[in-house]
This record gives structure tokens, C-alpha cells and sequence, in this order.
């Protein structure tokens, strides 16, 4: 196949998917609101000229990416050159989840075509028109023995995972990931899961009260919460609480009106199974703003929570929804009994103006990755790694990242034939204390 040796080739390719791309926009944001109305803007900023984004940037380095690294020698093989190669894996499976259809199954693409692989993507069904559009594209520009589109259900994705492939790449929930991970496993296939988990909002005494809401309300209610690294509940110093809600009810109302449900700007649930889901998390006597929901429209309104217990359904598992739990603490210690209670998460946001207490907190946690005073934006940043920890996910991509999580990383020495020091080569009669001498040097 052309594309596993030849760079240009690549290249060529993924331009014609540039143009396509281009050329289709309007109808992938169109379809992206007929999946779940997801407003224009947040499919531009978070779908499409994302995608764009890294497509570019992935034609603009790929020979660089894909060019031999050579490395320094060790002095026990001189004279070698010594380089890293990368090389294809061969067969890649991509599965991608519904709530950014579009972004998070063309990015993986097209890194592992920029790397010389062979592409299956399986993208989510419960997005059927953003699925449908991705089909029409991919086929319009890529040959079906490079890149092809499987359509359809879990049985689909089953009979997929059944397969023998020689790199799985998924992105969606934790339950999902380890049914992923257990097929992977029956033939070694290496994987990259990008999962989720609850991510902590945690603000102190010293935060910027009125700013941190506004972060907030953007980071946790666009695409109606959906969103893996969207803070899942807030931990806020006792004192602070009140003027933070108030902050926080004003944001909402600024951003989305009087009646969220009449705003172009706020998406839809899913589907109703979700909806759902959702609707039976929320304790309507600890509601403090919001709440409202109609289950036929899949709409709930952005929802704030106060929560003083960790046992109830909203604090068990990732929410993936526009409810927030606030709860409260007073002493730091009570910042670890909660932490601790859950898996590592995907991400982890700190408010504060005390540099010393962010620090402590990056340091003492582990989580995927995160903002000081913001939230989600770190995703945008294609030189840092995205990815997850323990439950969260496995492996981490973005930029090179994504060509390297593709690439198998083949080591090679090119020994030099005018030089052959003797030492190593049996008899070794009389060299061990020699030997050992030079290692403790080197």
C-alpha cells in the first residue's frame, strides 16, 4: 500500500481531505445540530476548525514527524550511528463516542493515516447524520483499502472488536474502555483509551469569585455538559460559597437567557435514554438554580446542586450532563477525603490566586491534565499530551503525540566495519575485572 512508504503520498491525501473538509463545513455543522443542536459556534470552535487545525498542522510537519531521529551512541558500540525509525503499526481501529462526533473521529484519523496506517473508524451511531456526512467524505477521498467507515450499532462495533487489529484506539466511557481494553488483551494489541471520570473544580479563598463563574458556566454547559473534561462538580471554600452561586446564576443567565430551552446557543441531550439518566440524578429539593427538563425535546436545563454527601446517585459516577453539584469545604484536608474517594480523574481545575496552593495541589493529585483558573482550554493546545491516568484512560495524543501514538518506534545501529575492538568477544579469560572497571566510568 502507497501510503505506508511514501510520505508524499500522505501528504497529497490528507490535502484533498483539507478541501473536502472545507467544502463540507457547513453541512457537518448542519448535522451536528440536527444530531443534538449543537449550536454553530461551539461546532466551529470545538468540531471543525479544530480538525482543520490539526489536519494542517499534521501536513505542515510530517516529514519532519516521519524523518529518522538519530541519537547519541553508547560508547560500548563506537563507532555506530544510532536512529530511531518510525514506522507504521498496519491495521488501526478507531472508535469514536457522539459527543463530539466529528472532532473525535477525524482527529485519531488522520493521524494514523499521516502514519502510514490502515484505517477503520467506527464512528457513534447515536450521531447518525454527523456518521453519515463522515462516511460521504471518507469516501470521497480516500481509497477504502486506506481508510474505511463502518456504520451501525454495538453489534457493529462487537464484530470489530473481534477482529485481530494492530492498534485500537477508543475514546468514550470507563465501561466501555475495559470492554475494549479485554479484546485488545486477546491478541496484545496495544491501545490508546481516552476515557473520563469526575472531574474537581476546586476553589479557594483567594479565586477571582466573578471570573472563575463565567470560566465555569462556559466550560461546564457547552455541548449541555457533554463533554469528558467538563468539570463535573465543584469544591468550594465554605465561605465563598454564596457569592459564588450568586456569580454563578448571573453567568448562566447572561450566557443563555431567562429560559435556557429558548436559547440558540445551548444544545440538546443526546437522546432520551440519557435524558433520563439525567433527569433521575437531579434531587429537585437541592436545586438552587435551574432544573427544569422536558424529556421529549432532550432537554435539561443548566441545573446547579448543593451536595453535602458523596453517596448520592449525582456523586457516584462521571454526571456528562448540565447538573453541577456544589459542595463545600473548609479545612484542605477535606479536599483529599473527596478526591480520594473517586478513580483518577481526566482532568482537574484549581481557582485561586495563591500560586503555592496550586502547585501543592498539581503535585499531590493525579489526574490527566488541567487549568489554573480555567477550564477545558488546555485541550486546545496541541503541544500538550491529552490523555487520561488509571480509570481515566490510557496513553495520551495531540500534535506529534497523535503521529507518535501511531507509529511503532523501531531502534537501529549502524555499526562502522573499520574499527573491531576485540574486548568483547569471547574467550573472556582475564577481561571481567577490566570490564567492570569501564562500566562503573561509563
Amino acid at each position: 500500500m502507497e501510503s505506508k512508504t511514501n510520505i508524499n503520498f500522505r501528504k497529497e491525501t490528507l490535502t484533498k481531505l483539507l478541501n473536502a473538509l472545507i467544502i463540507h463545513e457547513n453541512e457537518i455543522i448542519d448535522a451536528l445540530y440536527f444530531d443534538f443542536k449543537k449550536p454553530a459556534f461551539e461546532a466551529v470552535i470545538t468540531e471543525t476548525s479544530y480538525v482543520i487545525s490539526e489536519l494542517k498542522d499534521t501536513i505542515k510537519n510530517l516529514n519532519k514527524w516521519a524523518k529518522p531521529r538519530r541519537v547519541f551512541p553508547s560508547l560500548l558500540n563506537f563507532p555506530s550511528k544510532d536512529y530511531i525509525y518510525k514506522e507504521p503499526y498496519g491495521k488501526v481501529l478507531i472508535i469514536s463516542p457522539w459527543n463530539y462526533p466529528f472532532q473525535l473521529a477525524l482527529c485519531p484519523l488522520i493521524s494514523a493515516f499521516a502514519a502510514g496506517n490502515q484505517v477503520v473508524l467506527k464512528p457513534s451511531e447515536l450521531a447518525p447524520k454527523t456518521s453519515e456526512i463522515i462516511a460521504k467524505i471518507i469516501a470521497k477521498v480516500f481509497h477504502k483499502n486506506q481508510v474505511s467507515v463502518m456504520e451501525g450499532g454495538i453489534e457493529v462495533s462487537e464484530k470489530l472488536l473481534s477482529e485481530r487489529w494492530d492498534y485500537i484506539f477508543f475514546t468514550g466511557s470507563v465501561a466501555v474502555g475495559k470492554i475494549v481494553a479485554k479484546a485488545a488483551a486477546e491478541n496484545l494489541t496495544p491501545v490508546t483509551l481516552e476515557l473520563g471520570g469526575k472531574n474537581p473544580c476546586i476553589i479557594d479563598e483567594t479565586a477571582n469569585l466573578k471570573l472563575a463563574a463565567k470560566r465555569i458556566v462556559w466550560g461546564k454547559f457547552m455541548n449541555a455538559g457533554q463533554t469528558c473534561i467538563a468539570p463535573d462538580y465543584i469544591l468550594i471554600q465554605k465561605n465563598m460559597k454564596s457569592h459564588f452561586v450568586d456569580y454563578m446564576k448571573e453567568e448562566i443567565t447572561k450566557a443563555y437567557g431567562e429560559n435556557p430551552s429558548n436559547s440558540p446557543d445551548f444544545a440538546r441531550i443526546i437522546n432520551t435514554k440519557n435524558c433520563q439518566r439525567l433527569i433521575n440524578m437531579i434531587d429537585s429539593e437541592k436545586v438552587i438554580f435551574g432544573g427544569q427538563t422536558d424529556l421529549k425535546k432532550c432537554y435539561i436545563a443548566p441545573t446547579l446542586i448543593e451536595e453535602t454527601s458523596l453517596e448520592t446517585e449525582l456523586m457516584k459516577d462521571e454526571i456528562f450532563g448540565p447538573i453541577l453539584p456544589i459542595l463545600t469545604y473548609e479545612k484542605e484536608s477535606e479536599i483529599k477525603d473527596v478526591l480520594s474517594k473517586y478513580e483518577k480523574p481526566l482532568a482537574l481545575y484549581i481557582f485561586t490566586e495563591n500560586r503555592f496552593f496550586s502547585k501543592h495541589i498539581i503535585q499531590k493529585y493525579s489526574f490527566g491534565g488541567g487549568c489554573v483558573n480555567d477550564t477545558i482550554v488546555h485541550f486546545s493546545n496541541k503541544r500538550l499530551p491529552f490523555g487520561g491516568v488509571g480509570h481515566s484512560g490510557i496513553g495520551a495524543y495531540h500534535g506529534i503525540l497523535s503521529f507518535d501514538t501511531f507509529s511503532h518506534k523501531k531502534s537501529i545501529l549502524i555499526k562502522s566495519n573499520l574499527l573491531d575492538l576485540p574486548f568483547r568477544y569471547a574467550p573472556y579469560k582475564d577481561k571481567l575485572a577490566t570490564i567492570k572497571k569501564l562500566l562503573k566510568w561509563l
